[in-house]
Order: structure tokens, then sequence, then C-alpha cells
């Protein structure tokens, strides 16, 4: 049997802590990956407690259904995106939970397995689709959108100064089907553009790289929406816990819970509040939670995590 990729979960105590977890408690991990939340959630709910997996990625089901396979019952696993949290745990009669996590972004396993085209430390072909079954690819996406698109995204997604003559070198050397040869014209570009490289810690075709993968994957958009079904699994009490690692993806996460913890959501300059909106969240800490420094130093991955959580107020209906 091949030995299970090393995997050290983000801010582990932390989300333990954040989700309150208790015995006999019933628990939802959106974003399964290789367990390691999971694994800590469901042992800190014994006895009694039972956690739902949810991954996309088959190979992530795979190693992780190993992991958690000492909890017999107690875990139960299925194949799906976060976004379809709602009907998954309705197949599965898990409602109402206590806790639900969503660990957002591609986890280690994914940029470190061969093949799978997240990272350009390694020549393959540029796939970056987290379920590897089905969808568009990056190399699809490199491939067919005009360039006015293909700069929109890459500015959209990946926050990149250069995104326009990054499409725009894209569309002249296309076709592109290699991690390589797509971090290679961009390091290119980089080097050319004004200001050049400058004194910039990571590699110039980080962002470029970020952009498609979320693309590729419809990572935004799936956030809101998530969120919204989560909420509505939520039991008296039920926390939503969220950790982030770009901009985009927390932005979404706190305006969701700073409406949701408001009563009124009126324009601010409206004298009379017609919304007749309540107040169904409260956020634990209105202050983002990042790993420590020692955690940071551990795992330099976990440096741009960011932890945002929420408590459902309302009462059982």
């Amino acid at each position: 049997m091949t030995a299970a990729p090393q995997h050290e979960p983000v801010m582990l105590p932390e989300i333990v802590e954040a989700l309150a977890v208790r015995p006999g408690g019933r628990y939802v991990d959106a974003t399964l990956g290789l367990g390691g939340h999971s694994s800590a959630i469901v042992a800190a709910a014994q006895p009694g407690g039972r956690l739902l997996g949810i991954d996309r990625d088959p190979n992530a089901i795979r190693i992780a259904g190993e992991r958690l396979s000492s909890y017999g019952d107690a875990v139960v696993i299925a194949r799906g995106e976060f976004a379809d949290i709602a009907p998954i745990c309705d197949e599965h009669g898990f409602h109402p939970v206590d806790g639900i996590l969503f660990d957002l972004g591609v986890s280690s396993m994914q940029l470190d397995m061969p093949g799978r085209g997240f990272s350009f430390m390694r020549d393959e072909p540029l796939d970056m689709r987290m379920d590897p079954e089905g969808g568009m690819t990056a190399a699809d996406i490199v491939n067919s959108y005009d360039e006015a698109r293909l700069a929109a995204l890459i500015w959209e997604y990946g926050e990149e100064r250069n995104s326009r003559r990054i499409a725009r070198a894209i569309v002249a050397r296309r076709p592109l089907h290699t991690t390589a040869a797509l971090a290679n014209l961009v390091e290119g570009v980089a080097r050319h553009a004004p200001g050049g490289r400058g004194a910039e810690r990571i590699h110039p075709a980080t962002r470029t790289f970020q952009a498609l993968r979320i693309a590729v994957n419809g990572e935004i958009e799936q956030i809101e929406r998530a969120l919204v079904d989560a909420e509505g699994l939520l039991g008296p009490g039920g926390r939503i816990a969220v950790i982030s690692f770009h901009s985009l993806e927390d932005r979404a996460v706190k305006t969701f819970f700073r409406d949701r913890a408001r009563d009124c959501i009126c324009p601010p300059r409206q004298p009379v509040c017609t919304c007749d909106h309540r107040a169904t969240l409260r956020e634990i800490s209105r202050k983002v939670t990042r790993p420590t420094d020692d955690e940071v130093a551990r795992n330099p991955r976990a440096r741009s995590a960011r932890l945002r959580v929420a408590e459902n107020i309302k009462a059982a209906a």
C-alpha cells in the first residue's frame, strides 16, 4: 500500500476550539482533504459524536477514508463539491448540525501530487481540476479565452498587475499545454515589465496559476452559495468556521458573516429601515485569526491562512 502523503492541517487546535466541538455533536467537514481536521474533530466529539466529510477529489476521499476508518460508523464520507453541502447532508440525514468547517483553496496533496498541474515546480500538463474526472482544465482556458477575458480573469482572481501583458503573451505564444511553458512565459513577461521582478518574495507566475485554479474550479462562485446553505443546516448555537488563503475568498466570507450579523442591511444613508432583516449569526470575533509564528515556521504554507467563525443565534424552529 502506498504511504499517505504527509499533511499538517492548518490551525488545528484553533479549529476544534472555534467549532466548540463537544461529545455527542454532529459536524461536517465540507472540504475533507486528507482528513486531518476531520480526525481531530471526530475525536473531540466522542463519545457519541459523528462527522460527515465531503470532497470532490477521489484521491482525497480514498486517503481520508483510510485515515478515519478506525471511527467506524461515526464517520460518513461523501464525494461532491462543498457548494452542494445541503443536498449531501439531506441524503445522509445529517441535519441539524453543530459545526461546519470549510478549508478553502487547494490542498497540500493536490499541490504535491504529480500530474495534477497545480504547481509550476514540476513540468506537467496544465490541468488544475480538483475533480480530475470532469470539467474544463487550465489548458482549456489558456488556449481558448480571448485576450480581454484572460486579462480580466488574471487580474480579478490573481490580482496580478501585469495581467494584460501576460494575457497578450499567452495569446501570442499559444497553444500552451504544460506548467513549465506557462510559468516560463509569465516569468519572461515579469522580467521585461516596468520595474522588473522587484523584491517580490513569490515566483512571478504564482498569481497567474492561482487565478487559473480559482477559475477552473469555480471557487469564488461557490463560497456564498455554500455559506447560505450551511447556515440553514445549523442547529441553535451551531458554528461555521472558514479558513481562506486568498483575499477574494476572505472578503466573501467576511461580507457574508457581517451581513448575517446585522439587524439592518439598508443603505447607510437611508433614514428608515425597510429591509426587515434580522441578524441570524453572531461573529465570534470581528478580527480574523491567523496562524501562530510557530505554526508558520513548521508549515510555511499556513502563512496566508485566515480563519473566521460565526455562530447561529436563531432559536430552534
